[in-house]
């Protein structure tokens, strides 16, 4: 992100090596939920065209909540045809379950069974849902009745992360932090992420993130789209899946919550063989192996929005 790194990006085709690996299927779009609230008709539409975009190689789920899932295959099923010819497309969904989740769990399945017989070219499957929780004994009454292959993301409150985080390692599930919303109480402090990185980390519980990372860096913007809406300081994706990175790889946590704050572009580099930040150094099988299995991806309403701000940095 450095004057050196831009230059460098637009010299060699593997200059953004570790850049490209560490965004790849990082944004799950959820133009259905705030502050977008965009319709069925036109989330669907814009997911279509991300698909088919340079910038595909960044671009993971469609989240689709539940009980929306009949409308969701209507406009699914709407959209034109792909070329003759074509390979068949599959549409990977993560889903948001509701109140209820044995009947969401079987609501599910039966999705996936129909999609699975589906003879179109373009398909979707079902590989992920998500629940909201309380506590950690909330973890386990609703891990008992997800099948296990679903992986499944539990979002936790950060002052009971302590206690869910050792039960969702004991399930085998997964985590999910909120990182923002539409006012700038919404927003956890950059202790508090990370510490819920760290407790992951240790705990070898992956994670993903939801709302206010529409951005690569830490950064003031508005928190929503009304013109006249308040600013508010936001965290970075690639300060958070950076931090998340150097966390499983050892850096102490008053380190990564330097790493969280930090505002200066200057401050990264990025080439074909890794990441600098200041003085640490990660290299891209480093950065590979906590993407993998570790900091999965977050959900954003916008998928322009923080391709935009990567091709300003010089980053795609």
């Amino acid at each position: 992100m450095s004057e050196k790194t831009s230059q460098t990006a637009q010299g060699s085709a593997n200059a953004t090596d570790a850049a490209s690996t560490l965004l790849r299927d990082l944004i799950d779009y959820a133009g259905l939920f705030p502050p977008a609230s965009l319709a069925m008709v036109r989330s669907v539409a814009n997911y279509e065209e991300y698909s088919r975009s340079r910038w595909n190689g960044i671009l993971g789920r469609f989240v689709v909540p539940v009980a929306r899932l009949t409308e969701f295959e209507g406009a699914f099923t709407r959209l034109p045809n792909p070329p003759s010819g074509a390979v068949t497309v599959k549409w990977r969904l993560s889903t948001i379950l509701g109140s209820d989740p044995q009947a969401d769990a079987a609501r599910i399945r039966e999705f996936n069974l129909r999609m699975a017989k589906s003879t179109s070219s373009r398909t979707a499957v079902i590989e992920s849902a998500e629940v909201t929780v309380t506590s950690a004994r909330e973890v386990e009454r609703i891990s008992a009745i997800i099948p296990q292959e679903l992986s499944t993301y539990f979002e936790i409150p950060s002052s009971s992360a302590s206690d869910c985080i050792p039960v969702l390692a004991r399930c085998a599930r997964r985590a999910k932090i909120r990182t923002g919303g539409e006012t700038a109480d919404k927003f956890p402090a950059p202790a508090d992420v990370v510490k819920f990185i760290h407790l992951c980390a240790a705990n070898n519980v992956p994670f993903k993130a939801t709302a206010g990372l529409h951005h690569p860096l830490r950064s003031i913007h508005r928190l929503t789209y009304q013109p006249e809406s308040p600013l508010g300081m936001m965290h970075g994706f690639i300060n958070l899946f950076l931090a998340a990175s150097f966390l499983r790889a050892g850096m102490e946590g008053k380190l990564a919550v330097q790493l969280i704050e930090e505002q200066s572009q200057q401050a990264f580099h990025f080439d074909e063989d890794g990441v600098s930040w200041r003085e640490d150094r990660l290299s891209v099988r480093e950065i590979a192996a906590a993407r993998q299995d570790f900091a999965i991806s977050f959900g954003s309403c916008s998928f322009t929005e923080p391709i935009d701000d990567l091709r300003s940095l010089s980053l795609l």
